[in-house]
């Protein structure tokens, strides 16, 4: 199975300590992981389940103001998704307290990058199987797998910025999406001045997937906050 679609699903890390927060950082985004965001203590942590939703959530045990356990618990309460324990604490009791409450899995540090990997993987994989990337617009398909445009029976392929400008806004389908999100989607965390590079990359898309791109219907501009994507419901 393509892994690139399960690369783009929303990470939350929660560890105590910068320095193996920083390093998470490199290890994910290095294996393609582009949406990440951290936190170093309960507190940090829960109000980015809110503004962030994660899709799978990284937590140390021991936190500043509290434990992962408990912390799980809330997250919990805010939304169903996978949790895997990253910690110190290799004690027989913890994995067993740890998978008691739900967790999809526990690792003890210090760790293997590759293996942290292929967990977070495996994870995203069984949790998210059920996810097909096959979106359907009204004149074409949109396979994330691919990367490509399927349109009157042509593969069209989506360059890596517009694959990324596109899955934002299929995270937020018939939502609107400003301008600085799609910026930051797909170029990062200091997306300032590529307005115009995005506006020129919306263009292009529209080429690929409107049958009219002077007069689209499937991906709208809301005049003075962004943008929107409108998917089909066949």
């Amino acid at each position: 199975m393509d892994t690139a679609y399960l690369k783009e699903k929303r990470l939350l890390l929660v560890d105590d300590e910068q320095e193996l927060l920083d390093m998470l950082l490199s290890i994910l985004k290095a294996e393609g992981f582009r949406h990440i965001a951290t936190a170093r203590s309960v507190q940090e942590a829960l109000p980015l389940a809110d503004t962030f939703r994660p899709e799978l959530a990284i937590l140390d045990v021991m936190l500043p103001d509290g434990d992962g356990f408990s912390l799980m618990e809330r997250l919990r309460q805010k939304g169903e998704y996978p949790i895997l324990f990253l910690t110190a604490r290799g004690e027989e009791e913890d994995k067993f307290q740890g998978f008691g409450l739900g967790a999809d899995d526990y690792m003890v540090k210090p760790f293997l990058p590759r293996e942290l990997t292929f967990r977070i993987l495996a994870i995203l994989r069984r949790c998210y199987k059920g996810e097909s990337p096959l979106v359907k617009l009204a004149h074409c398909e949109l396979d994330f797998h691919r990367a490509e445009v399927l349109r009157d029976g042509e593969q069209i392929p989506l360059t890596a910025k517009e694959h990324a400008i596109l899955s934002a806004l299929y995270r937020n389908a018939g939502r609107i999406v400003t301008m600085d999100s799609l910026c930051e989607a797909a170029w990062g965390e200091n997306p300032f001045g590529y307005e115009n590079s995005l506006m020129a990359h919306i263009r292009r898309i529209r080429e690929k997937i409107e049958q009219n791109p002077s007069r689209p219907v499937s991906l709208l501009t809301v005049k003075g906050l962004g943008y929107k994507l409108v998917v089909s419901q066949e």
